[in-house]
């Protein structure tokens, strides 16, 4: 029971790895795989911004199998056997 992880662009340096496979756990959440990767990615973390909260914006949009976590549940979003995890970095300006 496997979970991809793919970083891309410079989230792969960050992380320097373009991709994971992780352990799934029956009923993990995006926010448990988080926690999970740490010591896998640990700059990953700093790298995506403030995650105690659901509210607060992260430097990275999060896709699961293709779908914006925002429109799932965000990071209490129930990952299953088999899910891609997909990191893309937002850049922010004005």
């Amino acid at each position: 029971m496997t979970l991809t992880v793919k970083f891309i662009g410079s989230l792969r340096h960050v992380t320097g790895k373009s991709q994971l496979r992780m352990d799934h756990v029956n009923g993990m959440s995006l926010g448990d795989l988080l926690v999970k990767m740490s010591p896998e990615a640990p700059e990953l973390k700093k790298s995506l911004g403030d995650m105690e909260t659901d509210d607060s914006p992260l430097n990275a949009l999060i896709l699961v199998n293709g779908m914006e976590i925002s429109v799932l549940d965000g990071l209490k979003t129930k990952l299953s056997d088999g899910d891609e995890i997909v990191f893309v970095p937002v850049i922010h300006g004005g």
